[in-house]
């Protein structure tokens, strides 16, 4: 992997930022931009709407981004990717879609994937003392639940669950399994059909591609059974003023104009992430971590391989050491409790610091990231 080659495609390394907080947005490449505004430039119309070449040529771009998703994450056929706005609103799609009785969760999950299944009856599975997955209390206690909702790999520390493990103790027991793969998806490669998911949900801004991007991933048979959550233009084929005829998938949950530039770009994300090679970025991001001198820090969560560095500096806050960086050496962290409040709070850490790395990211930078934390020990 050509990581100095690939760092041409950012503009905004051109300004000698260091950016460490890929886990909360990537950055772009030429590609996507270019894409984007080829939209803008060239077929700023409609979709689904107008039989106008405009709107032809926008449709043709849709369904050729929507193949490329659906061979990403090797889906059974384009009908499964529903285009959302972020992995927030496809995790909304399934909570409000599907009548679920009791939902369990990870203790590590964001508040994404907690928050919108507390109108449900809902559990919590604690992690082991090193931070990793239970599964042996989750064998135990799976069969009181009709579905779970985990987040794949934690954006707290980097852990990736045993998937095929879990998926297949859950579906023993007749128990549908959600992941958020948001974290996942732009770093690992995901097949769901060898997993047997019967859902997942990501978003395009997480993996080289525009805000305001999402994808939700279901097996074509249980999208079938879900009820409609937003409505309107788009998701009807026809209407009277007493019913209506909903749409097939994936228009049938895609209400509205979409945000037709963001779901091109995204394409061309895919596009970019597959001409890499996720097992490349993978083994790099690991690579990255390892040589993170962690001596005296008070590391966050997991500790074993993984392509986040979460930790804190005793005496020194986490806002304190986030600000030094910025302002030191423009290395660009984040801080705080990484919307995964119940977990820092259950285990009673204020925050942390988490440096998250890229494709784009080198041994170069680490080793002056390296430097300024050893500055800042001296302050603790």
């Amino acid at each position: 992997m050509n990581v100095d080659k690939i760092r041409e495609d950012f503009p905004v390394l051109s300004k000698k930022v260091i950016y460490f907080d890929s886990a909360c947005m990537s950055l772009k490449p030429v590609q996507v931009i270019e894409k984007m505004n080829e939209y803008y430039n060239e077929y700023p119309a409609c979709a689904g709407r107008s039989v106008h070449r405009l709107g032809i040529k926008l449709e043709g771009e849709i369904a050729d981004a929507r193949e490329l998703v659906k061979k990403f994450i090797n889906a059974r056929n384009s009908k499964e990717i529903i285009f959302t706005k972020n992995t927030t609103e496809s995790i909304n799609l399934l909570a409000n879609s599907l009548n679920f009785k009791k939902v369990l969760l990870t203790d590590k999950e964001h508040n994404s994937n907690s928050l919108p299944w507390r109108k449900f009856k809902y559990g919590v599975i604690k992690s082991n003392q090193d931070f990793t997955f239970n599964l042996e209390k989750f064998n135990k206690g799976i069969k009181d639940y009709d579905l779970i909702s985990f987040v794949l790999t934690s954006n707290v520390d980097g852990y990736n669950l045993p998937a095929k493990e879990i998926i297949k103790i859950a579906h023993e027991n007749n128990v549908k399994v959600h992941f958020d793969a948001a974290q996942t998806v732009p770093h690992q490669e995901i097949d769901v059909k060898k997993l047997d998911v019967d859902f997942i949900s990501f978003s395009g801004h997480k993996m080289l591609g525009p805000t305001g991007t999402g994808v939700f991933y279901g097996k074509e048979e249980l999208l079938d059974e879900m009820k409609q959550f937003l409505v309107g233009g788009e998701t009807v084929i026809d209407s009277t003023y007493t019913n209506f005829v909903p749409e097939p998938l994936p228009a049938k949950f895609e209400a509205g104009l979409q945000n037709y530039s963001g779901i091109i770009g995204l394409g061309a994300a895919v596009k970019y992430l597959q001409k890499v090679g996720l097992n490349n970025i993978h083994e790099h991001e690991v690579k990255l971590v390892k040589s993170v001198n962690a001596d005296g820090l008070e590391l966050i969560g997991y500790s074993g391989e993984r392509g986040i560095f979460n930790f804190n500096i005793p005496k020194v806050t986490h806002h304190e050491v986030a600000h030094i960086l910025n302002y030191g050496k423009n290395i660009m962290v984040r801080s705080g409790r990484h919307c995964v409040h119940p977990w820092y709070n259950s285990n009673n850490i204020d925050g942390s610091v988490r440096a998250s790395f890229y494709l784009y990211n080198t041994l170069d930078e680490v080793k002056i990231f390296n430097e300024e934390i050893e500055k800042l020990k001296k302050l603790s």
